[in-house]
């Protein structure tokens, strides 16, 4: 839903003459998002801080397959591959969950270990199945800054579509020692949680 904040970004000439055919995909938390020609998204920002942050993210990791490449890089909007798919909340809603699915994710968590990320996590909302079935990460967000070392809110996001428990079963065949690690500390933090309700 639209939250109606006013973008403004001084583009480049070539971001300018793609812009022209620019369609309107979302609007979240930190920005505003349009389809350009030849593939390629725009993301505008509405604080140049969230955009640098968002950019260097991105281009430290540009050369993994789970993130969309970066063209440009302006003070308030970044230009980058086009995501085609759908979020994985979504995807798991119409088409159904598989161990596909559990591999992909236990093998892009994986690869946030190699990228040395301090986060390993990622919202269901932030992540995509592609048209060819592949996983990309759309928004990376305070991958170097927070520490996060289980995917807490990727488990949420399926416990809260019905499928947490066929991820865990399918981890539990790709990695026992990780499968129990992530149940017991995703079990600590619903306890946690319960406490302070």
């Amino acid at each position: 839903m639209p939250r109606t904040y006013s973008y403004s970004a001084d583009f480049d000439s070539e971001t300018e003459e793609l812009f022209k055919e620019a369609v309107f995909l979302g609007e979240g938390h930190n920005g505003i998002v349009y389809g350009l020609p030849d593939n390629k998204a725009i993301k505008i920002f509405q604080e140049a801080k969230c955009c640098k942050e968002e950019g260097e993210i991105l281009k430290k990791v540009s050369k993994s397959k789970y993130f969309p490449k970066v063209y440009n890089l302006g003070k308030f909007y970044i230009v980058r591959d086009m995501v085609y798919g759908r979020r994985l909340d979504h995807y798991i809603k119409k088409k159904g969950f598989n161990y596909e699915i559990s591999e992909e994710i236990y093998n892009l968590i994986e690869e946030f270990k190699k990228l040395k990320f301090t986060k390993l996590d990622a919202r269901c909302r932030d992540i995509y199945i592609t048209t060819d079935n592949k996983i990309m990460v759309i928004d990376p967000k305070q991958c170097y800054k927070r520490k996060v070392n289980y995917p807490r809110h990727l488990m949420k996001g399926l416990e809260k579509v019905g499928v947490l428990e066929s991820f865990l079963e399918d981890l539990r065949l790709i990695d026992k020692k990780t499968a129990r690690e992530w149940e017991r500390r995703y079990n600590q933090y619903l306890q946690n949680r319960e406490i302070q309700e």
